[in-house]
């Protein structure tokens, strides 16, 4: 909801509404598929990224991934950690194959795939980009879960300072009340 009009334009291929944002949000079937997310120390979402799995039992062995990242969060090269992240949970969960479809002008998202080495395929105002991922392996899926520990700590952390300086606030309130009080 907060990516401005350009923004839902290349992630969504059209200039997407708020309603049609949150019936997206409602669709996502959060058994079936997976969301990755990144937070800041405030605790804000700052990049989001969907690894869709498609009901149809013909294409069981491929994921879609789309993303989003805040205006003031880009070039941080959070888009691209969101896709190792999914490709590497994708290959653990026995996907053979990801594939992003973007506006061709979304040339982030496009730098993303090829950096992976996904193929890319520009169709006039549409690209399709393609990445085989390898098979799972031991260190994989050890990476996997490490990195899962590590996400759920960093964002731990997080919380427990935002808290912390939460308090910090009211006890300073609560000081300067009294302190006007005393006068």
């Amino acid at each position: 909801m907060g990516l401005n009009a350009r923004d839902r334009y290349l992630r969504f291929g059209y200039a997407a509404k708020d309603a049609q944002i949150q019936r997206y949000v409602a669709g996502l079937d959060f058994v079936r598929d997976e969301v990755f997310g990144i937070y800041n120390r405030k605790l804000a979402l700052i990049a989001l990224a969907h690894l869709a799995y498609p009901v149809e039992v013909e294409f069981e062995r491929c994921a879609e991934f789309g993303v989003s990242v805040a205006h003031h969060a880009r070039g941080r090269g959070y888009g691209a950690r969101l896709f190792e992240r999914a490709a590497l949970h994708a290959s653990n969960d026995g996907i053979d194959a990801m594939f992003i479809h973007a506006l061709t002008e979304n040339e982030a998202m496009l730098t993303i795939a090829k950096n992976a080495g996904a193929v890319l395929v520009r169709d006039g105002a549409e690209s399709q980009a393609h990445l085989r991922l390898p098979h799972a392996n031991w260190e994989s899926q050890l990476t996997e879960i490490l990195d899962e520990q590590i996400a759920q700590a960093d964002y731990a952390i997080k919380r427990q300072a935002h808290q912390f300086g939460t308090w910090l606030k009211s006890l300073q309130v609560d000081r300067a009340s009294e302190a006007s009080v005393d006068d």
